[in-house]
């Protein structure tokens, strides 16, 4: 065995045991017998189905209507758009359940290879490899949270980066470097803490480098450095500030301490360490009793049960104690860097339980985006496989492993202070009756890897080795399929998340794709409301077409979510909420939305008490609940004679509309390109939706007088807008929306998202604001008022009666302004 390691043909036999390994615990997902629920299938399914879809109909997947009114998928971090999810949806128009589960659980198996390189390169043994592999995908997290398909993928990148940096500093190699840097921006071109935590070990990593090798290895590592930082930046530069610019316009665009900290590891978590299932997180015939349930303070931490498992195997536990601990093994220089790193994320995963969170969230750049702590026990699983992996390359390399009475000391104090600990516990919340079962079946694990260890001495010549690491395998492979193996967090029957498949029979989805179906031209396009189906159908409308006026998704544009009234998602009925603007279903915001349909469980009126008899019709009664019609919703499409001005932000607080017609009037916040008087302005035109997609919109209007065109949908600062070809400005109308000024006639108005182009004029205003002319910031603001604020002739200022720039009356074909016209048009403001 040692000949063979010192060929490195040890090697290839233990991937291939790896990917054995892999198969059969991964085999009831790949199977289809289960499929990996919660937030894969709700949220990541649909990010999926929608990427997949507009690849194949020739659409860019960089904007979706379907969710929140509107949102940028390109900005958002687990939209997929910049993952290997994009093969996937290349494959298929519609990726199923199974290939999605085996492109996430493929992840794992990258990166458990990662691990067994890094191994490889320093030479170590192939069974300790082989067993951080193994840890490593089914581990801790990475078996536990697999439905946080993000973080499995950036798990996944970690493992790759950790290694290739490795190399890039164990070779000076520029080549590694540069490969580095692709692995570790991909892991942070669609962040997440994971990413972030990552991203700290991988510097760590090269810090402890610098600090053991001093100047000779600062100068060696230089060129390859900076080969793998322009590389990174390379992949990230333009999604990262797609990103941060998303995320400054969302309703969380930073976490605060408080709120941070209740996403902590509660202290008690970390037993699961040691006992696999101590508060029946795994055993549906048991009640949740740990931390984030109700018999503790429930209130205190906003975690799911499976969050706090951090079980990654008894062996490799009790590796790290004996002989790593009572050793010194984790000392060593060549992985004390490791082991230090691996107590940071132990102290940080436990958030406000230490004052050295407070530190982290203040002074580390990034953690102040992320609510959750407890997402360092990915990390705690990746370190933790190395280590583990470690010091089972020591004992199958040094010339003695018996155990000593120093070792066993270490462990009899394990497993002293564990009892201790597990009998606080279970006491203090009167559970003692349901953790001795949990208990024991440690006791058993740990027994039989203390028995290994013990044993390994005997298998020291001849196939010995080979069998020593067969046996490891096999344990460690038993015990986390039985302790972290399929359960209801993790596996669940695919029938359950049926309407999540486009050719689903479900009879709410086919009602309202019949009723929300338009012919060619129509300027309809209307809305619904899923009003808490369940979890899994707030992110429906991606998968299926029709446009959700909710969702799921932490992170969605604060105007919308304001105005309306939107939370991470709406599971269930009781989880909408009302806002001044959006009191009811009957508003008029709700109307401008184009909100038609309602579907909701209960009938509508246990959810808005506003709602009088015929304010909504009752069209349809399906298995799910109750179809309800807005009749007065609003097309998405249409020309408005006349404007008004309005304090929309003011609006929004206080709720009043001005009093006027929103067919004959719309509401702007600034003068439109074009002076015309101000107040409503009855009219008809022919105007037609010609072309709908996710990224391009145009409109054909005719009209015999001037107007504005008024698109429904969210105002954003990257929709660009042309008048017959030339660009024109879009006005943000009613309060949401967008508006373009057209002349009378007849015109095409198309809008198209430009994500590049509005990204970086929005950089250039943050870097250097459009100055304010002189005087301008002089002016004295309007005062508050009661009642609706509707903009009163007399009250305008002669500067916001200025005509419209040269640029803007070429794209309305005006021709030339002529001084005299806006003179009359000034004099006649001061006039009255």
């Amino acid at each position: 065995m040692n000949t063979l390691l010192k060929k490195g043909a040890g090697y290839p036999l233990a991937a291939i045991a790896f990917i054995c390994v892999w198969t059969v615990l991964c085999w009831p997902w790949l199977s289809g017998a289960v499929t990996i629920p919660f937030d894969a299938k709700a949220h990541f399914q649909a990010q999926i189905q929608f990427l997949a879809q507009a690849l194949h109909s020739g659409q860019s997947p960089f904007w979706t209507h379907n969710v929140f009114g509107g949102s940028p998928q390109v900005a958002d971090p687990q939209s997929l758009i910049f993952s290997p999810a994009i093969i996937l949806a290349l494959l298929s128009p519609s990726p199923s359940f199974r290939a999605v589960d085996a492109y996430v659980l493929a992840h794992l198996l990258a990166g458990g290879l990662a691990l067994m390189m890094f191994f490889r390169d320093r030479n170590w043994h192939p069974a300790g490899g082989l067993m951080a592999a193994i840890v490593f995908a089914f581990g801790a997290s990475a078996a536990w949270r697999v439905q946080h398909v993000g973080q499995i993928a950036s798990l996944a990148f970690f493992a790759t980066a950790f290694w290739l940096t490795a190399r890039m500093l164990q070779r000076s190699s520029a080549g590694a470097g540069a490969l580095a840097g692709l692995a570790a921006g991909l892991m942070m071109v669609e962040p997440d803490q994971v990413a972030l935590l990552g991203a700290y070990v991988l510097i760590g990593m090269v810090v402890a480098h610098w600090l053991v090798g001093g100047w000779a290895a600062f100068r060696a590592s230089l060129v390859p450095g900076a080969v793998a930082a322009l590389a990174g930046l390379a992949v990230i530069a333009l999604p990262l500030l797609w990103t941060w610019l998303f995320a400054e316009a969302t309703t969380r665009p930073a976490v605060d301490l408080v709120e941070a900290g209740r996403g902590s590891l509660h202290p008690a978590s970390l037993l699961t360490a040691f006992v696999a299932d101590l508060f029946g997180a795994q055993d549906p015939k048991v009640e949740f009793w740990g931390p984030y349930s109700p018999s503790w303070n429930a209130k205190e931490l906003f975690l799911s049960q499976n969050m706090g498992q951090v079980y990654f195997g008894a062996l490799p536990v009790l590796l790290l104690v004996v002989p790593g601990l009572s050793r010194g093994w984790l000392w060593d220089r060549g992985i004390r860097s490791l082991t230090i790193l691996f107590a940071l994320m132990a102290v940080f995963a436990i958030g406000r339980y230490t004052p050295a969170f407070a530190f982290f969230y203040h002074h580390l750049p990034g953690v102040n985006a992320f609510r959750r702590p407890a997402d360092a026990t990915f990390l705690i699983g990746a370190l933790g496989a190395v280590l583990a992996g470690y010091v089972l390359h020591r004992l199958f390399t040094e010339a003695s492993i018996r155990l000593t009475k120093r070792d066993l000391f270490w462990a009899g104090g394990l497993f002293a202070v564990l009892a201790a600990a597990v009998l606080v516990v279970s006491v203090e919340n009167d559970r003692l009756a349901a953790a001795w079962r949990p208990v024991a079946f440690a006791g058993l694990w740990f027994g039989l890897g203390l028995a290994l260890l013990q044993g390994l001495r005997h298998m020291r010549g001849g196939l010995g080795p080979l069998v020593a690491a067969t046996l490891v395998t096999g344990v460690v492979a038993a015990d986390l399929g039985v302790n972290n193996g399929p359960n209801e967090s993790t596996a669940l029957a695919p029938e359950i998340y049926d309407v999540l498949l486009p050719e689903t029979r479900n009879e709410t989805v086919q009602v309202l794709k019949q009723l929300t179906a338009q012919p060619a031209g129509s300027p309809r396009r209307d809305r619904v409301e899923l009003l808490g189906l369940g979890f899994e159908w707030p992110n429906a409308g991606m998968v299926h077409g029709f446009d959700h006026t909710l969702g799921y998704n932490p992170l969605r544009l604060a105007d919308f979510s304001d105005a309306v009234g939107t939370r991470d998602s709406i599971a269930g009925p009781d989880q909408r909420k009302f806002t001044p603007l959006f009191p009811s279903y009957r508003c008029r915001l709700a109307n401008l939305l184009g909100l038609r349909y309602i579907a909701s469980p209960v009938p509508i009126e246990q959810v808005d008490h506003a709602l009088r008899d015929g304010d909504l019709r009752l069209i349809a009664r399906t298995k799910q609940g109750y179809v309800y019609e807005n009749p007065r919703a609003l097309p998405r499409v249409q020309f408005v004679g006349g404007w008004a001005f309005a304090d929309f932000d003011g609006m929004k607080q206080s709720g009043r509309w001005p009093e006027v017609d929103p067919q004959q009037a719309v509401l702007l916040e600034v003068d439109p390109p074009l002076a015309m008087p101000e107040g409503p302005s009855p009219t008809r035109a022919d105007i037609r939706l010609s072309r709908y997609e996710n990224t391009e919109i145009e409109i054909e209007v005719t009209t015999a007088t001037a107007g504005f065109v008024v698109l429904n949908d969210i105002w954003h600062p990257w929709w660009r807008a042309t008048v017959d070809g030339v660009e024109t400005e879009i006005l943000k109308a009613n309060v949401l929306f967008r508006a373009v000024q057209v002349p009378a006639g007849t015109h095409k108005v198309r809008f198209s998202f430009n994500p590049v182009e509005g990204a970086l004029a929005e950089l250039r205003e943050r870097i250097s604001p459009t100055p304010v002319e002189e005087g301008d910031d002089l002016l004295p603001l309007p005062p508050l008022r009661e009642d609706p604020l509707v903009a009163e002739s007399s009250r305008l200022l002669p500067s916001m009666l200025s005509g419209p720039s040269q640029q803007v009356r070429d794209s309305l074909r005006l021709g030339p302004a002529p001084m005299t016209a806006v003179s009359e048009m000034v004099s006649s403001a001061q006039a009255h």
